[in-house]
């Protein structure tokens, strides 16, 4: 039986950056308008994604280039 678990667990690993495609959180707010489009959108077309995937498109290219 190991000793580690959830509360000790194995301190000698590294931490490994996240994968290709997953961002972190967008603290600093830099694409806050185009999320406040995409979701303006969504309300007006009565939650349909589909008649808003341009806005989207256009908030994860704001993330990704930031």
């Amino acid at each position: 039986m190991s000793a580690g678990g959830a509360f000790g667990g194995n301190r000698g690993l590294s931490p490994v950056p996240p994968e290709k495609g997953v961002f972190p959180l967008d603290h600093m707010h830099l694409c806050d308008q185009e999320k406040k489009d995409y979701i303006n959108c969504l309300k007006s077309a009565g939650h349909k994604s589909e008649n808003c995937r341009h806005l989207s498109k256009k908030y994860l290219e704001c993330r990704m280039e930031r």
